[in-house]
């Protein structure tokens, strides 16, 4: 029963705080692989003190305290090891100052050093996302490769090539400074969304949804508010994610299948969600240098805010994309705009700002503009052209709940011919 207590009891200290424990060690030693094998080195002691000596009163920094002493023994084995991470410490010394021991009472919380340093700009997009899954998220390698769809041992390699990157660039843990923030925070809040989006929609497999990552975008998030209360955009994207995520059970029906936000149930939208994003908007865009993802989060928050799909407020939906064209122009940010235009003024409109859209570079593989195309053409009863534009999209989508959807609007266009030996 002891060893049950201790396991659970590593267990559950290791999923709410392998972040900071790693983020800590990371900071401490000045490298991701010997932070991870001390981390487990630590675990591995947990497993075995902890059922004879009891689960100590703070389990944390007994982790931390024992994973410092195993990453020391580690580098007093290795005569090579010791000499790169004295030169990475003399590096990182010359750029930063040196952290704190904390005592058992005070264990900072490093996180957002990790945030910055796995999101750093010399590493490649793909990589930023995977670190920072890997190592603040908690996802394991077989997770972050199911996450990107691609074979454990790909994302293996992609991860070391991070890590060895971060090692051979001597990229600093540390948290940039306030003239450096505008220009590495975006790279950080990016990710966050990216992850969130892949758990939100799904950009293939057979599921519409992967709450798991949904989740993690959101407490990733969080993190980063506590860590950063003061950065509007960092607000908007917390407000942003719970808004959207707060209509996540009405999205899908009992089988998983996609549910259209026209035809959704709203009862089902989670009310302690929206009014909490409700009031993050708020501060987002009250304070200076209101961002994309606060204004995002405003028109999110209007959606959430109507009781059905007509009497939404598309006018004031239209004029928050006419700002955030302005703040980030993007041929995705006009195709959601025509379509909120469709709803204002109805399809005609929407149809002649998708048309002028298809040459984007950004959107010739994507296959919501065909989708968009496709019901505002059905819509106007041009229902041969909207039956070609739905097989574009069908060529394109990579999720099996969305093709369902999109095979089942165009089946209801084009239905089958009576047999007339019938």
């Amino acid at each position: 029963m002891n060893e049950q207590r201790a396991a659970r009891s590593v267990e559950a200290v290791f999923r709410e705080d392998r972040g900071r424990l790693l983020a800590l060690l990371a900071a401490r030693f000045g490298d991701l692989d010997l932070a991870e094998e001390a981390a487990s080195d630590a675990i591995a002691a947990a497993l075995e003190r902890w059922p004879a000596d009891g689960v100590p009163d703070k389990p944390l920094a007994w982790l931390l305290t024992t994973a410092r002493r195993k990453a020391v023994d580690r580098i007093r084995r290795d005569r090579t090891y010791a000499q790169r991470l004295a030169l990475l410490r003399a590096e990182g010394d010359r750029t930063t100052p040196a952290p704190a021991e904390p005592g058992f009472d005070d264990i900072p919380d490093e996180r957002l050093q990790l945030f910055f340093t796995c999101c750093h700009p010399a590493l490649a997009p793909q990589a930023r996302t995977a670190l920072t899954l890997r190592f603040l998220a908690g996802l394991t390698t077989p997770e972050v490769a199911r996450a990107f769809l691609v074979p454990t041992a790909t994302m293996a390699q992609r991860i070391v090539r991070a890590k060895h990157k971060i090692r051979d660039a001597r990229i600093p843990f540390r948290v940039p400074e306030p003239d450096e923030l505008p220009d590495r925070l975006p790279s950080v809040l990016r990710v966050v969304y990216l992850v969130f989006t892949e758990g939100y929609a799904a950009s293939c497999g057979d599921d519409l949804l992967r709450p798991a990552l949904a989740d993690e975008a959101v407490r990733l998030a969080r993190i980063l508010h506590r860590l950063l209360p003061r950065e509007p955009e960092v607000t908007g994207l917390l407000a942003l994610l719970l808004l959207t995520d707060a209509r996540r059970a009405a999205r899908t029906d009992a089988d998983g299948g996609q549910v259209l936000l026209e035809h959704q149930d709203r009862t089902r939208w989670d009310a302690g969600l929206i009014a909490e994003g409700r009031e993050l908007v708020v501060r987002a865009l009250t304070g200076p240098g209101t961002g994309p993802y606060a204004v995002q989060a405003a028109i999110a928050a209007l959606h959430d805010e109507a009781p059905d799909l007509a009497t939404t407020d598309w006018p004031q939906i239209v004029a928050l994309y006419d700002v955030l064209l302005r703040i980030e122009p993007s041929p995705l940010i006009a195709l959601n705009r025509a379509v909120a235009i469709a709803m204002r003024d109805g399809p005609a409109a929407g149809l002649a700002l998708l048309d002028a859209l298809t040459d984007a570079e950004e959107l010739p593989g994507y296959h919501l503009l065909p989708a968009a195309r496709a019901e505002l053409l059905t819509r106007l009863g041009r229902t041969t052209e909207a039956a070609t534009a739905y097989r574009a999209a069908l060529a394109l989508v990579g999720n099996a709940r969305e093709r369902a959807t999109l095979t089942r609007r165009l089946t209801e266009l084009t239905p089958p011919r009576p047999d007339p030996s019938a």
